[in-house]
């Protein structure tokens, strides 16, 4: 391992919110019960990470795996291989095994973790709570009734020949109809896929067509922004793409309004999901049986964003998952009985999986579908506060608009059960962890900026109760999961050369964990998978995120996507930088994009900034000057893009995630091949005029010389 680069000073951050008892938290009776077990004295958060990853991470593990009460059987012989390179995905817990649904609807024994009985997730608990925008009737769903109609599915789809690593997909809302079916394929050692319903055909069949699945089931309307929509046509597009897949069988239709099934009449191989349960179990058995399979034994299939090209089929192991997610909402988040937490999510996000999970914990969850700002702003804070949420889940874009419409939650709504707000999908920006804490939410409730995401169904940076929440990033990384900072300037097969804290580089993960993928799917030989996490430094996770840890604080700060790092004259930056600017001192701009340009004649990399105005608003020159000055005071006279221009519209994931790397290849000279996750490809085509952005340069300037000359 090469010298490490020299640090930089940076200032503290202010503090903005710490717990009030973190003796009573479940992460510090952890670390009490491993200083006697094990003759240590952990005593903060930073000591318990460092012996989490450090030469005795597996007893790490190993302790968790007895305190985290999963229901499973069998034993291990080792927990894991520690010297088993993590490109090689060594096996955790061999000899083990489990099945997610059972431990999403079951109780382990106190006896004994190999048996179940349901000690606190009794029929009459509220498990589920179904919300649809614009309707104002709230759907309550108990442990039992959702055990019975899990059990009622399950055994359909048994009787169908559904088996143990069959693929089923959905194409759905956020409903109880999706969440049931998530567990009845779980339950029976499947694979679960989901895409939401707002996914364009040709996105849905980019994922489909390379898993395979024997059935999908698909909503038959979609609300959304005040409009429903019939899914009809999009059945028949689905159905007719899948016709040349042997394994697939047909598409189960379910009703998106209770009891109002829509007509199939002229949907070939289409049956409602009603007729399919009483087809395939006409007695209504309701016996649950669930098929427990090996610990890294697959059961859910998620997708990468593909924003260039066909997503890759990223497959989950059920143990991996279980025992990392046990970790995240006991250890890290508290999670447990009067957990209540709403997470706003499609289901073709991996946020869908953070929303299915509190369950785990014997929560609750609320299942939001459509916009949460419809039919008003403030809709989805009343719904925070008439549920009693104690844990939310949203974005930056959502609490940016609360912060710019001027909304004060606090002032509101009585937000006293509220205990914690995560944030995921974009940086935060420091304005708004300011307004968060200043303006808009109680100061009690905790700021979560968490980022990790789809590759590893899981964090690696999130909240823990033990440090405090500063002004920026998150608080740090996830126990267990050993985390480095590399030297962005070197990669591509060469040996990392690790940074100091407060240099920016690239996330690394340097040592194996539970929830790492198991495989992609249609990867026999394992190459796309290797050429994902592992070809940039050898036998270490290359995750993509460009990042920086604080010196004295240890918060981690997001500075943007690695692969979407600014670079001219050799000043490396991530576009968060620009973004933060924008979001403070420019109310009147709505979105911004900014990208790097180097086509093949291109000797440096030129920044583009562009910057969508909102209604009313107007783009100028002196808007421009403004913008580069307060960039150039704010972070650096080399920070100032070369370009500013003005766009209708900037390209967004269908989770509304602002994507860079398309614009950033086009604008470098390449044609490429829109996503069907992109929301609005067609706003794609705005930004090839930019490879020859001299030429747009003049046509600007003989555009505005020629309205000079007019006024004269």
């Amino acid at each position: 391992m090469a010298q490490e680069s020299t640090a930089v000073s940076m200032p503290i951050p202010r503090k903005l919110w710490q717990h009030p008892d973190p003796k009573s938290t479940n992460m510090w009776r952890f670390m009490q019960k491993v200083n006697a077990k094990r003759g240590m004295d952990l005593k903060t958060f930073r000591d318990l990470y460092a012996w989490s990853v450090g030469d005795k991470r597996v007893e790490f593990w190993e302790d968790w795996w007895e305190s985290a009460g999963l229901i499973f059987e069998g034993e291990y012989e080792q927990v894991v291989d520690p010297h088993a390179p993590m490109d090689t995905i060594p096996h955790w817990f061999k000899g083990t095994r489990l099945n997610f649904a059972e431990n999403v609807l079951l109780s382990p024994s106190p006896s004994s973790p190999s048996t179940t009985c349901t000690l606190d997730k009794e029929d009459s608990k509220i498990a589920l709570t179904e919300i649809r925008e614009g309707n104002t009737e709230i759907r309550h769903m108990t442990y039992g009734e959702l055990r019975r109609k899990v059990a009622l599915l399950a055994n359909a789809l048994r009787a169908k020949g559904v088996k143990k690593g069959d693929r089923v997909a959905v194409v759905a809302s956020n409903s109880f109809d999706t969440y049931i079916c998530f567990m009845a394929i779980t339950s029976l050692g499947g694979l679960f896929s989901s895409s939401s319903t707002d996914m364009g055909t040709k996105g849905v069949l980019d994922r489909l067509l390379q898993i395979k699945p024997v059935y999908v089931l698909i909503d038959d309307w979609t609300v959304y922004n005040g409009k429903t929509l019939d899914l009809r046509p999009k059945i028949r597009e689905i159905v007719e793409g899948l016709k040349d897949v042997q394994e697939f069988r047909g598409a189960v239709i379910q009703p998106r309004f209770p009891g109002k099934p829509a007509d199939l009449q002229g949907v070939p191989r289409s049956v409602t999901l009603e007729s399919f349960i009483q087809e395939g179990n006409p007695t209504g058995n309701d016996r649950l049986v669930f098929e427990r399979v090996e610990f890294r034994d697959p059961f859910l299939v998620v997708y990468s964003s593909g924003t260039t090209g066909v997503p890759k089929c990223i497959v989950h192991s059920v143990g991996g998952v279980l025992i990392s997610s046990m970790k995240e909402g006991k250890l890290h988040r508290g999670m447990g009985r009067s957990t209540v937490q709403l997470q706003y999510t499609t289901t073709g996000w991996i946020m869908y999986l953070v929303a299915s999970q509190v369950l785990l914990y014997s929560g609750r969850a609320v299942l939001y579908d459509g916009s949460p700002f419809m039919p008003k702003i403030t809709t989805f804070m009343e719904i925070v506060a008439e549920q009693k949420v104690t844990d939310l889940g949203t974005s930056p874009r959502y609490l940016s608009t609360l912060a710019t419409s001027h909304i004060t939650p606090r002032a509101l709504f009585n937000l006293s059960s509220l205990r914690t707000v995560s944030s995921t999908g974009m940086v935060l920006s420091d304005a708004l962890f300011e307004w968060f804490y200043d303006t808009a939410f109680p100061p009690s409730v905790q700021l979560a900026n968490i980022s990790g995401g789809t590759d590893l169904a899981g964090c690696f940076g999130m909240e823990n109760p033990l440090d405090p929440v500063y002004v920026g990033g998150c608080q740090g990384f996830a126990l267990g999961t050993r985390v480095e900072v590399f030297d962005a300037g070197v990669g591509d097969g060469e040996v990392g050369r690790r940074v100091r804290d407060g240099v920016p580089g690239e996330l690394v993960a340097t040592a194996s964990f539970p929830n790492q993928p198991v495989s992609f799917y249609s990867d026999p030989t394992g190459r796309k998978y290797h050429s994902a996490y592992y070809a940039r430094f050898p036998r270490v996770w290359t995750h993509g995120d460009f990042i920086q840890i604080h010196p004295v604080t240890k918060q981690i700060f997001f500075l943007g996507r690695a692969d979407g790092v600014l670079n001219p004259s050799g000043v490396r930056f991530g576009s968060s930088d620009i973004y933060s600017v924008i979001e403070e001192h420019f109310p009147e701009v709505a979105e911004s994009l900014c990208v790097g340009q180097r086509r093949p004649q291109d000797a440096d990399e030129s920044v583009l900034l562009f910057i969508m105005m909102k209604e009313g608003e107007r783009y100028s020159d002196n808007l421009v000057e403004r913008i580069n000055a307060k960039i150039g005071e704010m972070r650096s006279k080399r920070h100032i893009p070369k370009y500013v221009f003005e766009t209708l519209a900037i390209p967004t994931t269908v989770n509304l995630k602002k994507v860079e790397l398309p614009v950033k290849q086009i604008v470098s000279g390449r044609v490429i091949k829109p996503s069907g996750t992109l929301l609005n490809p067609e706003s794609l085509n705005f930004y090839y005029q930019f490879a020859k952005v001299e030429e747009v340069v003049q046509r600007m300037e003989r555009d505005k010389s020629l309205q000079i000359k007019s006024k004269l």
